[in-house]
C-alpha cells in the first residue's frame, strides 16, 4: 500500500471551518459518548473539535485505502439527500457498490434475497433492451415493464457490483444510517461513518466526528477520502 501524502489531501483548518464541519447538535440531543470530540458549548450548540476530526478522518482514510488496495469490497451509503451525488461519483469512480435514497432492510443480513432482486432487475433491463431493437410486446405490457424497471432501478442500480457481503461500509450520517450500521456490525463488516453529536461513536469502527447535515461539510470529507484512495 502506497503511503498517503497528507499535505496534498487534508483540508486546512480554515476550509473545515468554512464548510461548517465543526457544528454539532443542540445539547438537548447530545450523546454523552461524543464528549471526547467536543471543543465547547456555544449558545446550546456543541462545537466539534476539528483537530479530533482531522485525526479520525486520517485514520478512516488510511483504513479505507488499505481495503481498496487489498481489493476488498466497500459499500458506500448516502444516508442523506445532500450526500447522494458525491457518494455516487466516488463509488462509480472506483467501481464499487453504493446505496442512494434509503437503506433496504436486509441488504447485508439477507444478502441472498437482495442479490436475487438485483439479478431480476438486470433481467428486466436486458428484456427492455431487446424490446427496443425488436419490439414484440403490446404497448400496455411494455409500459408496465418500464414502470417496474424504474421502480427497481432506484433501489438496486447501485448494488450491481455487490456480488458478496462487503468487507467495509461507509455511511455519510450515522443518525440516518443506523440500520445499515447495525446490519454491518452484526456480520463483522467494518463500519465507517460521519458522526454528529447526537449519535454514539462507539457503534461504528471508524467514527468521523463532524457535521453530517451541512452539504459542504459532508462533501469536504468525501473529497478528502476520494483523494486518499487514488
Amino acid at each position: 500500500m502506497s503511503e498517503i501524502q497528507w499535505a496534498n489531501i487534508m483540508p486546512s483548518y480554515d476550509d473545515m471551518l468554512a464548510a461548517g464541519m465543526h457544528y454539532g447538535r443542540k445539547k438537548t440531543v447530545f450523546h454523552p459518548k461524543m464528549e471526547r470530540f467536543v471543543y465547547a458549548l456555544r449558545e446550546s450548540i456543541h462545537i466539534i473539535d476539528l483537530l479530533k476530526t482531522e485525526e479520525r478522518l486520517k485514520e478512516a482514510c488510511e483504513a479505507l485505502k488499505s481495503f481498496k488496495d487489498s481489493s476488498k469490497l466497500i459499500l458506500w451509503v448516502a444516508s442523506t439527500k445532500q450526500s447522494e451525488v458525491k457518494i455516487e461519483e466516488i463509488a462509480k469512480e472506483f467501481a464499487l457498490p453504493y446505496v442512494l435514497n434509503r437503506w433496504l432492510g436486509g441488504t447485508l443480513t439477507n444478502f441472498k434475497t437482495i442479490r436475487s432482486r438485483v439479478n431480476y432487475f438486470e433481467q428486466i433491463e436486458e428484456k427492455l433492451k431487446k424490446e427496443q431493437s425488436s419490439p414484440q410486446m403490446i404497448k400496455k405490457e411494455r409500459v408496465k415493464l418500464e414502470k417496474q424497471y424504474q421502480d427497481m432501478k432506484e433501489k438496486f442500480d447501485g448494488l450491481r457490483s455487490l456480488n458478496r457481503v462487503p468487507e467495509a461500509i461507509f455511511i455519510t450520517s450515522l443518525k440516518e444510517g443506523v440500520s445499515a450500521a447495525k446490519e454491518a456490525k452484526r456480520l463483522g463488516v467494518k463500519t465507517f461513518a460521519i458522526v454528529n453529536t447526537e449519535s454514539d461513536p462507539t457503534s461504528v469502527d471508524y467514527p468521523i466526528p463532524a457535521n453530517d447535515n451541512a452539504k459542504g461539510s459532508v462533501e469536504l470529507i468525501l473529497d478528502t477520502i476520494r483523494k486518499a484512495l487514488i
